[in-house]
């Protein structure tokens, strides 16, 4: 059982999660680097704690998203642009991205595990669906924000090469084209660039240590976002799952595990979830760990998943 948690103090506890998720960033990309690892190379093992930090990190960006980080819009917006380059990717990208996610779930362009045999290549999907299941799907966030870096119709040439009747591409684009996002787009994309390249030039001779820590936070981005809805029925854009977690883990990761819960209410705070959870008796519909192993068993081919409610790994 979740305690409630009063909205002043939700308020509250964001703040101290968006100065820990900073104070990590400025840790990993400028502390370590400069003063800890030239005087002692085990220093490096720091970097699991920002690893570790990963997908909390990535809910509380997810949080700005929706508009509910912080309580004033601008403040909101202003703290989801510094995570997001942190993370190394544009914001507007991100939250477009995913609100897309959400209009779109399940639909055709949003169902990155299902395939229709007899007109999508299997072995060409199969591979690009374990490489995005691996860590390609942050790959494709921060390359995706540079693109943005080109002249306009370098990006339109990019979207036509990229887009297709089964991803989000081309509404994307068209969302992000917009003059004054557009420039919004740029200045993240660059600011994170700069970031980047700045601290692969500190860490110098160790740059494989936080080469290795960037490939784990790839991984654990791109395994958790599609686990929520891996094989579940087509076409129901609201339908995802709750998944069971220790009372703990669930704080940790901000109850993301309630994700069938916030696509029902994505305006609902992460400290919301739980009680709009527990009155709505949706329960849960399996459990964390099996639920991301579940998803190495490969593409699902269209005809085996039924465009109904309820289903189940």
């Amino acid at each position: 059982m979740h305690p409630v948690i009063p909205h002043h103090r939700g308020l509250v506890l964001n703040r101290l999660l968006l100065l820990l998720g900073l104070l990590l960033a400025l840790t990993q990309f400028v502390l370590l680097p400069v003063l800890l690892l030239p005087q002692q190379p085990a220093w490096g093992w720091c970097l699991l704690v920002p690893v570790l930090f990963t997908n909390t990190g990535w809910a509380l960006l997810h949080e700005s998203m929706h508009g509910v980080l912080l309580s004033g819009r601008r403040a909101n917006r202003l703290a989801g642009r510094a995570l997001a380059i942190a993370y190394g990717a544009a914001f507007d990208l991100l939250r477009w991205g995913h609100l897309l996610h959400h209009a779109l779930n399940r639909t055709r362009r949003e169902r990155s595990e299902v395939y229709v045999a007899g007109r999508d290549p299997k072995l060409w999907f199969t591979l690009n669906y374990y490489f995005r299941l691996s860590g390609g799907l942050y790959l494709y966030e921060v390359l995706g924000s540079l693109i943005f870096l080109l002249p306009r119709p370098a990006i339109r040439w990019w979207e036509r090469r990229l887009a297709r009747a089964d991803n989000v591409v081309a509404a994307l684009t068209d969302k992000l084209l917009h003059p004054p996002t557009l420039r919004a787009v740029r200045q993240d994309a660059a600011l994170a660039l700069t970031l980047y390249a700045a601290a692969f030039a500190l860490y110098g001779g160790h740059a494989w240590m936080l080469a290795l820590a960037l490939a784990a936070r790839a991984f654990l981005i791109s395994v958790v976002d599609n686990v929520f809805h891996y094989g579940t029925p087509l076409d129901d854009i609201r339908y995802a799952r709750n998944l069971h977690l220790p009372p703990w883990l669930a704080v940790a990761l901000l109850h993301f595990n309630l994700h069938g819960a916030h696509h029902l209410r994505p305006g609902l705070a992460w400290w919301q979830l739980p009680a709009f959870h527990r009155a709505s008796g949706l329960g849960y519909q399996g459990n964390w760990w099996p639920a991301l192993i579940a998803q190495f068993r490969g593409p699902i081919p269209e005809h085996r998943l039924l465009p109904t409610k309820g289903g189940r790994i």
